[in-house]
């Protein structure tokens, strides 16, 4: 394929695995990137890790070299936002009025943070999304320790908790579930990384936010959710002093990170007729929202061919994957229109992936543990909390979770549930591979 345009809108890890494997599965049309962050494509996980800490410089982030980049010959529009998509005729408007009529589209928008009324414009409460963030707060956590609240005990909320308190801070975490990571590993494993938060220092609380305190030029102040004008208030103008819970506890803090979830990146698809935005970029098995339209990454919600059910994943490798999936989608539903030779479209059907790291220690799942209706935790060494957990669901084994265990073991955990498998044989599988 040499005529015509594909636009890739996003250019985090997603959209530049689709405009990689664009390339490399043939085609040789114009290929343009857009991504609303003036940065080259740049890793995000070590954004609350390595970074966040300071073990790295941002300078370690970037996904490829620009010499890397270059090879690919895109239209690299960085710092630009796209802010419609005609569907029927493919045509991508960027902020300024500017057009492109296009063969095919794939969005990959991903998400942004969440945030809590009264938040914006108060000095010291952040949210982690982009490489700004990370930089923000870590100038923050850089300096000698002080209180910090953290809102939101997902993994986002636990991995910025164990970095503020190796820092040397008062951390707090608060959640709205009693257990953190709760709705993602469950009560048990939940319970023993409270037991590691608890261990290093951290106090758990459970708890919704109910406003902030803060100080304009030494006054004290009051945000409470819902309050006028606090939004509109100049940035820097008051610093936060205070978290108060719907409960009436007071947490005093120096700095606070928002981490309550995130939003799907669609709202410039608004008026697009035919897709579905209702959670994510809604897609069909082969991540194909519209005719020549598809998605790949933390926006895209498909229809998981072998878990029956749609998905949106909001992890790294997910991101890579689906990508080079929406890709060669992408261009076998272009060769088709052309009548051209081309490969068939394949389902979008991977193994779920997501690690996390807290202290020392190192968590890693393969599967869906979301909804189980059956778990079962083995700890293997109470000391250094090495543990397998097997989730399922009616009957049949669905997810599998391991913390401290070596490469080799995890990679064969994963195949006790590639695919949905019976309880009984997944769970003498995940025996068998930890023993000894």
């Amino acid at each position: 394929m040499t005529t015509g345009r594909i636009a890739v809108v996003g250019a985090s890890a997603a959209g530049l695995a689709a405009a990689e494997a664009l390339r490399r599965f043939g085609w040789s049309g114009a290929l343009t990137l857009v991504g609303d962050e003036p940065h080259l494509p740049y890793d995000r996980p070590p954004l609350s890790k390595q970074l966040l800490g300071g073990q790295w410089e941002a300078d370690r982030l970037g996904l490829r070299t620009t010499e890397q980049l270059d090879a690919l010959d895109l239209d690299l529009r960085l710092g630009t936002r796209a802010t419609a998509l005609d569907t029927a005729t493919r045509t991508v408007t960027l902020e300024g009025g500017e057009q492109l009529a296009c063969d095919g589209v794939i969005v990959a928008t991903g998400v942004a943070a969440r945030t809590l009324p009264g938040a914006t414009g108060l000095e010291g409460v952040h949210t982690l999304r982009t490489l700004e963030d990370a930089l923000a707060l870590r100038a923050r956590l850089n300096g000698p320790g002080g209180r910090v609240v953290v809102v939101g005990n997902g993994v986002l909320g636990c991995e910025t908790a164990a970095v503020a308190r190796e820092l040397g801070h008062e951390v707090t975490l608060v959640g709205r579930e009693p257990v953190p990571m709760a709705r993602m590993v469950g009560d048990e494993v939940g319970e023993l990384l409270a037991a590691e938060h608890r261990a290093r220092g951290v106090r758990l609380l459970t708890g919704t936010v109910d406003g902030f305190e803060s100080t304009t030029e030494g006054t004290a102040q009051s945000t409470a959710e819902g309050a006028e004008g606090t939004d509109a208030t100049p940035p820097g103008t008051r610093a936060v002093t205070a978290v108060r819970l719907t409960d009436g506890t007071r947490l005093p803090a120096d700095t606070v990170l928002v981490a309550i979830g995130s939003v799907p990146g669609v709202g410039w698809l608004d008026g697009a007729a035919g897709l579905d935005t209702a959670d994510g970029l809604g897609c069909d098995a082969y991540c194909a929202a519209a005719p020549g339209v598809y998605a790949a990454g933390d926006v895209a919600r498909w229809h998981h061919p072998v878990y029956g059910r749609p998905l949106r994943v909001e992890h790294r490798t997910n991101a890579t994957e689906q990508g080079m999936a929406a890709a060669r989608n992408l261009l076998a539903e272009l060769a088709a229109e052309a009548e051209a030779d081309g490969a068939e479209r394949r389902p979008f059907a991977p193994v779920p992936y997501f690690w996390s790291d807290q202290y020392g220690l190192k968590l890693q799942a393969y599967g869906l543990l979301a909804g189980a209706d059956r778990v079962r935790v083995t700890v293997l060494d109470a000391e250094t909390r090495r543990t397998v957990a097997l989730y399922g669901r009616d009957g049949q084994a669905t997810g599998v979770l391991a913390i401290g265990l070596p490469p080799r073991q995890v990679r064969a955990l994963r195949a006790a549930i590639a695919t949905p498998a019976p309880w009984d044989e997944a769970r003498a599988t995940v025996l068998a591979t930890t023993a000894g």
